[in-house]
């Protein structure tokens, strides 16, 4: 489905007015007026009419169509020519009509109601101008907090450093929320130097009471203001890669001041040595989240004294649970600890373990490169699961290539893609001349999804052909098998790429997804300006935002002092839905999605107002029956299932891209977010569940939902489920496919 497909009002093109603003113009202009007027005519001008009052929710809906469409205001039109003269009169004076409230952000985040002025502070933000920093910085002393402290989220969405300075100062605020925020988006724009003073904050909080209270697995909120200042500075530091202010806050002669999960988060996702002896005893605590990650950060820091603490976790009568059991798996193998080899094969060989401790245990065994291991590894060879084949695949080539060779040599093709894909990117790891003729032979593979494996297996080889191969694959019929030969092409850059590439771009200019256009763009890129800069102009104006998008950064890295991100909005199209509907501006329900497999029925709650765009892309999307059969593609123990993709490669989509509503919510176990490409504004159908917290996704994906019953049902889940049928209850009736 195209974009033009979508239900609802065309979108006013840029400049357009609204009704409101056939009205509207700048009251300067108008005074400016009066003045010439009364020194020209005798009589008084006429009774300016009064300013109209424009509802909250007109002003709710002008934001929700500003946000969507990339741009802090609507011009507006230009005043109607004065009438022709008549001879013998005198021209009639030109009256315009007095201003009344614009669709513009700089307007509205100064709106007497504090609710408008906090949303239209995030909509700013969502926009990513940085014509809008000023605007943000003027709502930075708002009597309100809560519109200070969304007005310091958006500058951290924006994320340009300009704004440092106004930001730190908010480390002081009265408010502990504004402190927090501002933390946030001190962290999100990269302030280094601002790493002390929120250290500071955060060690002041350390001490508080509500942090001391916290338990090791305490999640769900509402947190106490002062708790939430505490995790969002302490995040904020592990954006900055600060240690020394993160011990100085949460460690006191060495130990942890608490055993609360953020402490051991932050202490494992910096990854500095010194932080070893804290995680050793973080993992002796208690608490799945705080003892998960610290396993974690053991194993970055390669901390040989966490072995024997992290073997008795992968033991079965251990009990450790999901979460702590996949954490250890990984450090182990992080470790290099071959020790653990015997016991990871065990794990790896009871049919009676959770699949995806299997599935990470074999992963395991390959990266210990366990010879003790080989056996295990290769009898999963032909386990009735695809992906446990695949995986075996993987660890066998890594622990002996030579014993795999020959049993590849009496095995018949694998009769799933996904064995065959996994093959093809295995054979890359050898040596050419025994890899290069079977690859070139699996090119002919009836299911598209193993060419791209293949091709780029071919290109790590360096085969003699390969650019011949590449040129070859631009032409072929699925979009994604052109995307990864233009990517490769990029790489390699042979003489006559950039031309082919050029073409390339054109051919997919009638897919209904982004991918082959944006890899071309991409790959033409690497040739350098001469030989991309057109071809990135004419993209500007694709029939996809994510394409205009992708080649304005484009643009940028090669013309630094292009302007085009000033000319590719507003996105083509049509809204999701008029924008001034009710059920986006003002909902009176939040519905619930009833997610059903084999295990079970997933729940979750909509953020509608929190992602009122993303949620109703979800429901019209359940309601027409796109989820049901779907497999889930994804899963990563102790970090997310994500479904929603056609193709089950992690390529497909419905056909059409959405914007970010990035917010405040945080990542928690069973948090909802919109699944994105490798930049931002590429969402459409695929949607993870979060296993546990992951706060490197806050504000970074938009999270538009959390689970409320089924937790179980979504740790159940292993890659290859089917998603039998998604349903959403919207509060009046079901949305389902019929």
């Amino acid at each position: 489905m195209t974009t033009d497909d979508l239900r609802g009002t065309p979108a006013p093109e840029r400049g357009a007015p609204t009704v409101a603003m056939h009205t509207a113009i700048h009251t300067a202009i108008a005074a400016a007026s009066l003045v010439v007027l009364s020194a020209c005519v005798s009589t008084p001008p006429p009774k300016l009419p009064e300013a109209p009052q424009v509802p909250e929710q007109q002003k709710m809906a002008w934001i929700l169509q500003l946000e969507d469409q990339r741009l802090l205001r609507l011009d507006l039109p230009a005043p109607p020519p004065p009438p022709p003269p008549v001879k013998g009169k005198k021209p009639a004076p030109v009256v315009t009509p007095p201003p009344s409230s614009l669709p513009d952000l700089s307007v509205l985040v100064r709106d007497r109601d504090a609710r408008v002025r906090r949303r239209a502070a995030l909509a700013i933000g969502r926009v990513k101008s940085k014509a809008g920093v000023p605007l943000l910085v003027s709502a930075l002393p708002d009597t309100d907090p809560d519109v200070r402290a969304m007005a310091a989220f958006a500058l951290g969405l924006i994320g340009d450093g300009s704004a440092e300075t106004e930001l730190a100062l908010l480390l002081t605020d009265t408010s502990p929320l504004v402190r927090g925020r501002a933390a946030e988006a001190l962290g999100l724009i990269g302030a280094k130097g601002a790493a002390p003073a929120i250290g500071q904050m955060v060690a002041a909080y350390a001490a508080s009471a509500p942090v001391a209270a916290m338990q090791p697995d305490d999640e769900a909120g509402p947190l106490a203001p002062e708790v939430e200042a505490f995790k969002l500075g302490l995040f904020a530091l592990v954006r900055l890669r600060a240690y020394d202010p993160i011990a100085a806050a949460v460690l006191a002669g060495g130990q942890p001041v608490t055993s609360w999960w953020p402490v051991a988060y932050a202490l494992q996702r910096v990854e500095d040595p010194r932080a070893a002896p804290a995680l050793l005893q973080l993992l002796g605590s208690k608490g799945r989240y705080t003892r998960a990650f610290a396993a974690r950060g053991l194993g970055a820091v390669k901390d040989a004294s966490a072995i024997q603490p992290l073997l008795a976790l992968v033991d079965p009568a251990a009990k450790a649970g999901l979460e702590l059991t996949i954490a250890a798996l990984r450090a182990l193998a992080q470790l290099g600890a071959t020790e653990a080899a015997a016991p990871i094969s065990r794990l790896a060989s009871t049919p009676s373990m959770h699949p995806n401790i299997r599935l990470e245990a074999v992963a395991a065994l390959g990266t210990l490169g366990a010879a003790d291991g080989l056996a295990t590894v290769q009898d999963l060879l032909t386990d009735e699961w695809p992906d446990m084949r695949a995986a075996a695949l993987r660890a066998a080539a890594a622990i002996d290539q030579e014993s795999l060779t020959a049993v590849l040599a009496g095995m018949e093709p694998d009769g799933h893609w996904r064995v065959r894909a996994a093959l093809a990117e295995t054979l890359a790891t050898f040596p050419a001349d025994l890899a290069s003729e079977r690859l070139r032979s699996m090119l002919q593979d009836e299911d598209k999804r193993v060419i791209p494996a293949v091709l780029s297996s071919l290109a790590r080889l360096k085969v003699s052909d390969l650019r011949a191969v590449l040129l070859q694959r631009l032409d072929d019929p699925d979009f994604v098998v052109r995307a990864r030969a233009a990517r490769e092409l990029g790489t390699l850059k042979p003489d006559g790429g950039a031309e082919a590439l050029r073409q390339a771009f054109k051919t997919a200019l009638s897919d209904s997804a982004y991918v082959a256009r944006t890899a071309a763009l991409e790959a033409l890129a690497s040739y350098g300006a001469t030989e991309a800069a057109s071809t990135l102009v004419q993209a500007l104006e694709d029939k996809d935002w994510a394409v205009r998008l992708r080649a304005e950064e484009l643009l940028a890295r090669l013309e630094p002092n292009s302007d085009a991100a000033r000319t590719i909005a507003p996105p083509p199209g049509r809204p999701l839905a008029p924008y001034d509907d009710p059920r986006l501006i003002a909902p009176t329900t939040s519905p619930h999605v009833f997610i059903e497999t084999a295990y079970g029925t997933i729940e979750f709650e909509l953020a509608v107002l929190d992602a009122p765009q993303t949620s109703r892309n979800f429901m019209e999307l359940a309601r027409r029956g796109f989820f049901n059969g779907l497999e889930v593609h994804r899963v990563v123990a102790n970090f997310v299932m994500q479904d929603g993709d056609p193709r089950g490669d992690g390529e497909g989509g419905p056909g059409y891209t959405i914007r970010d509503e990035l917010n405040g919510r945080p990542y928690l176990r069973g948090t909802v977010g919109m699944a994105l490409d490798e930049w931002r504004d590429t969402g459409g159908s695929q949607f993870f569940i979060t296993h546990s917290p992951q706060p490197h996704l806050d504000a970074r994906y938009t999270a538009f939902g959390h689970v409320v019953n089924g937790l179980d049902v979504v740790d159940r889940i292993k890659p290859g489920d089917v998603i039998q049928r998604i349903r959403v209850w919207d509060g009046s009736g079901w949305l389902e496919a019929r």
